[in-house]
């Protein structure tokens, strides 16, 4: 990894940490998800670099080591959108490939709606594609403990995770996500209380890795992280037309939680998530989780490069 770049580029008033590697015509830009910043995507930057490709992976407002807004309980989707389109500006980058996952493919997608014209295509890892105006209320159809509706009442999270040093949570939260049941809690436990102690990391889960998660949270805290994207997703954008028309992939792990979302796997095994990304090919990987880059790399770089040589 330490052929990958590291630098700073003043966006909106923020400077965006931003990390490169790789020097060709086509541009990858990969957007992490929670818990993770630039550094969940190592493997996929590498291979693309390698393959002809220039790489790039902000951490986003206010994550890792990128400057946080100054009022970081109004931060929203649409100042992703807007950083992505200003750190494009800045870069002189007039096109490029989105790979997101997680909360990260919402503004992968919605940047893809609003400026259709600067995307070549769109890989999406874990979570599929819901028109902002046909929003998913799962909450309504699950416990009160689910972590999303823990998540989204002010000051609960941030007293559950001010228990723990940074490190424990991003522990506590890879574990979690790295299962195949959604995380829910009792009613008289608290999310991070869902992970006993002594649960081992994932195989594929270094540490290290854990280290340099941890050394990067300890830097910008969770006060963003928590306002988005979990406290974020009423957000009104304005967008009529919802219809995403560039080349698109979804890889889904089989063992991912997010399948037991409910209506999650039918929307997508249906191929109803199709009248809305008509291009759209998927793939299911069948031991695949929620962190399916980290966990098979290799699987997911060749799933990405067959699609990034398809669409160039």
């Amino acid at each position: 990894m330490d052929q990958i770049q590291h630098k700073f580029v003043e966006v909106q008033g923020l400077k965006l940490h931003v990390a490169e590697i790789g020097s060709g015509p086509h541009v990858v830009v990969f957007l992490h998800g929670f818990p993770e910043i630039w550094y969940s995507w190592r493997y996929q930057m590498v291979a693309v670099a390698e393959a002809g490709f220039r790489a790039l992976a902000p951490d986003f407002r206010g994550y890792g080591l990128s400057d946080p807004p100054l009022e970081p309980e109004k931060a929203s989707f649409g100042d992703l959108i807007k950083d992505l389109a200003a750190l494009l500006d800045a870069l002189g980058i007039d096109k490029v490939f989105l790979v997101a996952k997680d909360f990260g493919v919402f503004p992968a997608y919605f940047f893809t709606l609003l400026h259709q014209e600067r995307v070549q295509g769109i890989v999406t890892l874990g979570i599929p594609y819901r028109p902002p105006s046909h929003p998913v209320k799962y909450h309504e159809h699950l416990p009160e403990g689910f972590y999303i509706s823990r998540w989204q009442e002010p000051g609960r999270a941030e007293a559950d995770f001010g228990r723990l040093d940074a490190k424990t949570v991003v522990r506590n939260v890879y574990i979690l996500f790295s299962r195949s049941e959604i995380p829910i809690a009792a009613e008289n436990q608290e999310i991070m209380d869902i992970v006993d102690p002594s649960t081992p990391l994932p195989p594929w889960f270094t540490e290290g890795d854990l280290e340099e998660y941890g050394s990067l949270y300890r830097k910008s805290g969770f006060h963003t992280a928590l306002q988005v994207p979990y406290r974020s997703f009423k957000e009104d954008l304005g967008i009529t037309d919802v219809i995403i028309k560039v080349p698109a992939l979804l890889v889904m792990g089989e063992k991912d939680y997010v399948l037991k979302f409910p209506g999650i796997e039918e929307y997508i095994r249906s191929g109803k998530v199709k009248e809305f990304v008509p291009q759209l090919e998927i793939v299911f990987s069948p031991e695949g989780t929620h962190f399916i880059q980290e966990q098979s790399p290799d699987e997911v770089n060749q799933l990405i490069l067959d699609f990034l040589e398809k669409h160039v």
